[in-house]
């Protein structure tokens, strides 16, 4: 085991002690700025040292029994790609890089380039540890130009499909490996309770077991297709109370108050996902009955650790350890690690992280045996993922050849199908009736950010309209969806208003413009307010005025306000967000095929009645044909 690992480390043994290890500049992406300060942070190695010699059976506690505390330190830290370069990963040898856009090349080839050019830097560093490269790949690769993107999770919960959902999570493994990149920040297992939260289509569900369920599927998916999943975020992040965001945020990173019966529902999710084999958990951002779970030793060290038996290691988010209750970057160090997180994400601070981690060691405020603990769960997870195997992936075998293929795209375009959910269909408006002519209007009509939402290429996702061509490439829209299906059920698609007397009916596309995290905090949940797509009032009013038969389809992240339009329209459609693959909603609009969507969380009438019990349609709910 891990023979080829050890021959390439001898190699790199005699090269680094001949030329002086950390002294080359590899090749760096593009736009990358250079390390910062990192020769000047106290603590950390000015000279090189030897390149640690691993036996081939070695076992992650010998490995880490070799190791230095420099070198263990830097193994608990994942700073960004844009700010730590393949020569800072040389020099230290960081235990992960996080992902995030860049400017580069971001095909999966270029991206395979990237994560190379680090694992070569990483095999050459001191302790010779492999790297992981993490992202968000929450539904597809999304950071990944050729990459198939899938309905969010809300979506995947309106569609209710295990063996599908497993399906995805095979799909996405597989594009992973082209580019790459190895561990996905996924799934997202939140239990959303709180539709004005701006996280709530990270959420398959309001229902823990249907969370469960999918959650499982999804993760089975990716550890089958050779990648490593993280559930996330430990936990109860979607049943945060309104008004507790933290800092000026109205929900996001808020505070959940729950009874120990709500508590034990959330944390069975979890224990079935470690059941299933899931070996990394993000803790949540939020608080617990007022305690920050990155602070709350309890459920990270006695029950997921202790109790629930989790024996692969607890990554920190994005920076979050800087929002627990203790000041100073160097206590919160402190803290989180003795609190049990193994890994710590510091996208910018990794540098004084880095020399925090040693200070507290030799002040005796972390226990070596702590860090040791830490470091053997990242070194375990590693060669379970069979990294120390096969560090530069040459043997790792994709079941499709490039992303992007007819097959993912016909699993995603499935997914989009069974996620539809039909509200309303007075008169039996709908499917479409051969011969028809229809006028399609609004904003969500023929946009593909609009239909993938956040974490898509960017962080907060973007729109065609901003960018002037397709935001998302090789996606496409439900107008082009319409346009492809026209010939073969005999329908006039009509877009100039001009001619919109001319048809039989409207369909009328409206939505949400694309969001991530509290940037989709919102206070009223209005189609035509803050977070509601410019344009949406002036077609709906449009449509109104035609006096037609009126087909509305809602694309967006939640289940919204809509009472003051829902009597003017005849039928009403929930898309969600369908990502890259919207063709399959004329599928189901011709009747091509069937309704099957069920309402994944309750639809309120009212910001009122958020939580009372009292919904214009409870979870579970959708009408068929």
């Amino acid at each position: 085991m891990r023979k080829r690992l050890m021959a390439i480390l001898s190699c790199l043994m005699l090269i680094s002690l001949l030329a002086g290890c950390g002294q080359e500049n590899p090749q760096t992406p593009n736009s990358q700025p250079p390390e910062p300060n990192v020769s000047a942070v106290p603590g950390e190695p000015s000279q090189p040292q030897t390149v640690l010699k691993h036996s081939a059976d070695a076992t992650p506690e010998e490995i880490v029994a070799s190791m230095t505390l420099e070198q263990k330190a830097a193994q608990m830290l994942q700073p960004a790609i844009y700010r730590a370069t393949p020569a800072a990963m040389r020099k230290y040898g960081y235990g992960s890089i996080l992902s995030q856009y860049q400017t580069m090349d971001m095909t999966a080839a270029g991206w395979k380039r990237t994560v190379r050019s680090y694992q070569e830097a990483a095999l050459a560093s001191p302790g010779g540890i492999p790297f992981i490269y993490g992202t968000d790949a929450v539904h597809g690769v999304n950071y990944c130009l050729d990459s198939v993107i899938f309905p969010h999770n809300i979506g995947i919960g309106a569609a209710n499909d295990e063996e599908l959902t497993y399906k995805m999570g095979l799909i996405v493994a597989d594009e992973l490996k082209h580019t790459g990149m190895l561990w996905n920040f996924a799934p997202c297992v939140a239990v959303a309770t709180e539709p004005r939260w701006g996280r709530t289509y990270e959420s398959y569900s309001s229902d823990p077991k249907l969370v469960s369920k999918l959650g499982v599927a999804y993760a089975k998916g990716l550890i089958d297709g050779g990648v490593l999943p993280c559930a996330k975020h430990f936990f109860a992040d979607g049943n945060i109370g309104y008004g507790t965001g933290e800092g000026d945020f109205l929900v996001d990173r808020g505070d959940a108050s729950l009874t120990q019966s709500e508590i034990d529902a959330l944390l069975a999710v979890y224990k079935k996902l470690i059941d299933s084999g899931v070996k990394t958990i993000m803790i949540s951002h939020s608080s617990v009955n007022g305690v920050k779970m990155h602070e709350n030793a309890y459920y990270i060290n006695d029950v997921l650790k202790g109790e629930m038996g989790f024996d692969g290691f607890v990554v920190s988010d994005w920076a979050s350890i800087h929002n627990i209750s203790v000041q100073g970057l160097k206590n919160q160090v402190i803290t989180a690690i003795n609190s049990g997180i193994d890994m710590l994400m510091e996208p910018d601070s990794y540098s004084e992280c880095y020399k925090y981690i040693i200070e507290a060691v030799n002040e005796g405020l972390i226990s070596q045996e702590r860090i040791d603990d830490a470091v053997t769960r990242i070194i375990r997870v590693k060669m379970e993922l069979g990294l120390f195997d096969d560090p530069m992936q040459e043997r790792l075998e994709t079941t499709y050849p490039a992303a992007g293929s007819d097959e993912a795209r016909d699993i995603a375009r499935q997914l989009v199908e069974k996620s539809l959910v039909l509200l309303k269909n007075d008169n039996s408006i709908l499917p479409l009736k051969p011969g028809s002519k229809i006028f399609v209007i609004g904003p969500a009509m023929n946009d593909t950010g609009v239909q993938c939402g956040g974490w898509t290429i960017e962080w907060l996702g973007g729109t065609d309209s901003e960018k002037g061509t397709k935001y998302v490439h090789n996606a496409t829209t439900i107008l082009e969806g319409l346009q492809q299906i026209a010939n073969k059920f005999n329908l006039t698609i009509i877009t100039d208003q001009a001619q919109a007397s001319e048809a039989d009916l409207t369909i009328l596309c409206v939505g949400e413009r694309p969001y991530a995290e509290w940037y989709g905090d919102t206070a009223d949940l209005s189609l035509t307010g803050s977070l509601g797509l410019t344009g949406n009032k002036e077609a709906i009013d449009l449509a109104k005025s035609l006096g037609k038969p009126t087909v509305t389809l809602i694309v967006a992240g939640r289940n919204l306000i809509i009472e003051e339009y829902f009597d003017d329209w005849d039928a009403v459609v929930m898309c969600y967000l369908p990502g890259s693959e919207a063709d399959g909603v004329a599928n189901v609009l011709t009747g091509k095929v069937p309704f099957t969507g069920t309402l994944p969380m309750p639809w309120y009438k009212s910001v009122e009645d958020i939580g009372t019990g009292n919904s214009r349609f409870d979870v579970g709910y959708g009408l068929k044909y």
